[in-house]
């Protein structure tokens, strides 16, 4: 009996390196799913609509005017909140916008638009940057719920119908070349490419 106890001390106090190996690699395994929980719940925490307009230079400007559109209130209740619009659903698009989205941080933290008077004076330049990107992304976030593969053109208006038949589902324009203040106000649009 006291043989055994003094091998089970032996082992726990002078572990062979297969135990330790095992330790390591459950460790790392454990360690493993509690950083990417983490990383997951923050995240998705930054995903809300409450996280986007938690700073007041949202809540104040873009929120305010997203009320008055058809993405924030319409007859069928289907709502888009912020992220909606403004990050795409698939991870890997999700983590880009995100690691893109981190350079607005300094925004925040310099105060580059805290006023009215900053936000109006930068909406052009802010605009530009989001339909830029939108542009180069296929308008890939009006995609998440926009799609032309279940459009029927024909229950659409004459006008939209010719655009959505031609230049978008022939690949020559995307979504953001038309649908530019569709529920934010548009800046002063003078000089701005293909606007009339």
């Amino acid at each position: 009996m006291f043989d055994k106890i003094k091998d089970v001390w032996h082992t726990i106090s002078h572990p062979s390196r297969y135990y330790s190996l095992g330790i390591l690699i459950v460790a790392g395994f454990v360690a493993g799913i509690i950083f990417w929980g983490g990383f997951n719940t923050v995240l998705e925490a930054t995903n809300t609509e409450t996280f986007c307009i938690s700073c007041h230079e949202m809540h104040n400007n873009v929120y305010q005017e997203l009320k008055s559109t058809i993405h924030y209130t319409n007859r069928s209740g289907v709502r888009a909140t912020c992220p909606d619009c403004h990050v795409p659903h698939d991870w890997t698009d999700k983590i880009a916008r995100k690691m893109q989205a981190s350079k607005e941080v300094w925004g925040k933290i310099f105060k580059t638009i805290d006023t009215r008077e900053k936000f109006l004076a930068k909406r052009k330049e802010l605009a530009q940057h989001e339909w830029d990107r939108l542009k180069a992304n296929d308008s890939l976030e009006c995609r998440n719920c926009h799609d032309f593969q279940y459009m029927d053109f024909t229950r659409q208006g004459k006008r939209a119908e010719q655009a959505h038949a031609s230049g978008l589902a022939s690949g020559e324009k995307t979504c953001i070349d038309c649908h530019k203040g569709i529920a934010h106000q548009l800046p002063d649009m003078t000089g701005v490419e293909g606007w009339h």
